[in-house]
């Protein structure tokens, strides 16, 4: 399997307008206003020519699914436009303050009667329609169809390196702030969403409730992250994509590495790459 592989972003091209950003009072609570300060200001690298030419293809819909994946600027990207070029999705990394002060991120488990990937958890997200105007707008709307997440109640504040996904899906992680959490009541989309759940976002760089696997494509050794998580006497397993992009994002806002060795491959596509091919 592939896991999310990091590419280069510019949050200036024209799928990653540079967030607005409301008076700081809407933000909340003083932490939430010195996270969204801090945020705003990080800057992903910048794409080159080529990059930001694969960013303007059209893309089909679709839904993201919580594969394993690595941070796509540790790939090395296939240029020929005739060979491959991934599709594109958004997810959304919501972050609140919890009771006990602490950043939480909203999660999902998948419907147990989907037939692929299903109870597995993920982040609110999909593909981009063409109808949407950034990656910030196809994040918030999947939210909403998903778990009915009111897009008014999320403050945008960056977006974090795209991700790549097992079935070569191009999937640029948004992250925004919930600045009143009893204001969202969770209404899950029944063919889609099984549960609907936050857990701390800093869980996902300490060393504790952790598991890893090695593999290996291509010739390249890699590690596979899965993180155990219970609440109200529920068990979830959070891993692949999904524990990839909240690595990064836990990093991020904490602004410190992970407890332990992530161990990301540099991965090549293999000749005769398509949107249909599904890294193993």
């Amino acid at each position: 399997m592939i896991s999310f592989l990091r590419t280069k972003l510019s949050l200036s091209s024209p799928l990653h307008k540079a967030p607005i950003f409301t008076v700081m009072d809407s933000y909340g609570s003083q932490r939430l206003v010195a996270l969204a300060q801090q945020l705003r200001f990080y800057k992903p690298p910048s794409l080159s020519p080529d990059e930001i030419e694969d960013q303007n293809i059209e893309e089909s819909s679709g839904k993201v699914v919580p594969q394993v994946g690595f941070q796509e600027s540790a790939t090395s990207i296939v240029k020929d436009p005739e060979r491959f070029r991934p599709n594109r999705a958004a997810v959304l990394i919501c972050i609140f303050e919890g009771d006990a002060g602490d950043f939480r991120v909203i999660l999902t488990k998948r419907s147990s009667k989907l037939s692929t990937h299903s109870g597995e958890v993920s982040l609110p997200g999909g593909k981009a329609d063409e109808s949407d105007k950034d990656d910030f707008e196809t994040a918030t709307r999947e939210a909403k169809e998903e778990i009915g997440l009111d897009p008014s109640l999320v403050n945008v504040v960056t977006f974090l390196e795209p991700f790549l996904s097992k079935h070569l899906l191009r999937v640029i992680p948004v992250i925004g702030i919930l600045t009143d959490k009893k204001a969202f009541k969770p209404i899950p989309n029944p063919a889609e969403v099984e549960a609907v759940f936050d857990a701390p976002l800093e869980m996902f760089i300490k060393d504790e409730n952790r598991q890893v696997e090695e593999r290996e494509w291509m010739g390249e050794k890699y590690l596979i992250h899965f993180f155990d998580y219970e609440t109200g006497n529920k068990k979830y397993l959070i891993w692949g994509l999904t524990a990839g992009i909240l690595i990064k994002a836990a990093s991020v806002v904490y602004q410190r590495p992970p407890a332990f060795l992530e161990q990301n491959p540099r991965f090549k596509f293999p000749k005769g790459a398509s949107n249909d091919t599904v890294m193993r």
